[in-house]
């Protein structure tokens, strides 16, 4: 499961000799590489009373995708891994609680797992709503003469800049634009006409989560959520109607389909991704 921004990461490993034997080596490292490509090296440690078996602590600083790289000499043995790391407030439609009570859980040992799938959830309602959670998100797009440039994600909350790619290149200011929240559509005020390759900058989401998206997020939560414990008893509130006729791209089988229904209200329209 994905780590908090800021939290510890415990790595372990195991040193073995050619005979598959734990084993105490003469040298151990451990390099972790960040998602931005550089590296760090904690200090590797072998715990006591425990012959080969290592670890070392890292503390996260960036969101994303990690490797681990262990290097034992004497005898030579090695060990890759990967761990991830979560943003510091990871979009989800539902709180943790909400997810726990709409599940039935009572004890917190499955909080993680739980998390987890509340972020697969909230992807998954967003692939067919578009941004519910507000997010900033940046496009480029080469225009000439345009009266309008058409954003990719919706509904737009506020578009915050519009640069030129290219030196030398027109930028506007914000001030002088305006947009559709709805449709993405971004103008000038004045009536004049967009050009160049521009790279803009926006938050889009939705200020209020209507019930609709609540509940849908809800009922694919659980859905997920059963097909991981299939021998774990009946659902929240005793459903049964849980049925996914046909796969939808991009989701295949994820989204049942009364979740669709309720989600309809708040359907992207065709063609728009």
């Amino acid at each position: 499961m994905p780590f908090d921004l800021g939290a510890t990461v415990r790595l372990t490993a195991e040193c073995r000799g050619p005979d598959g034997a734990l084993t105490t080596a003469a040298t151990a490292a451990v390099t972790v590489t960040l998602p931005n490509g550089s590296t760090v090296s904690p200090p590797a440690i072998e715990d006591q009373g425990a012959a080969g078996r290592y670890r070392a602590d890292y503390v996260t600083t960036a969101p994303g995708r990690h490797s681990v790289r262990w290097v034992w000499t004497g005898p030579a043995a090695a060990y890759t891994d990967v761990f991830d790391v979560q943003e510091a407030a990871p979009p989800g439609i539902l709180s943790l609680a909400d997810a726990r009570q709409h599940l039935n859980l009572i004890s917190t040992k499955d909080d993680d797992e739980v998390r987890f799938w509340i972020n697969a959830t909230t992807r998954a309602v967003e692939h067919y709503t578009g941004p519910v959670i507000p997010q900033v998100f940046t496009e480029q797009h080469n225009v000439r003469g345009a009266a309008a440039i058409v954003l990719l994600r919706t509904p737009v909350l506020a578009v915050t800049a519009v640069e030129s790619v290219l030196t030398g290149g027109v930028a506007y200011d914000v001030d002088g634009l305006s947009v559709d929240g709805d449709t993405g559509e971004l103008f000038r005020i004045d009536g004049g006409r967009l050009s160049g390759r521009l790279r803009i900058t926006y938050r889009a989401g939705r200020t209020v989560i209507s019930e609709n998206i609540t509940a849908g997020a809800r009922i694919i939560l659980e859905h997920l959520w059963r097909t991981q414990r299939p021998t774990r008893g009946g659902l929240a509130g005793g459903g049964e109607d849980y049925s996914v006729t046909e796969p939808i791209p991009g989701l295949g089988y994820a989204v049942p389909n009364r979740a669709l229904q309720l989600l309809e209200p708040d359907r992207l329209p065709p063609g728009v991704a």
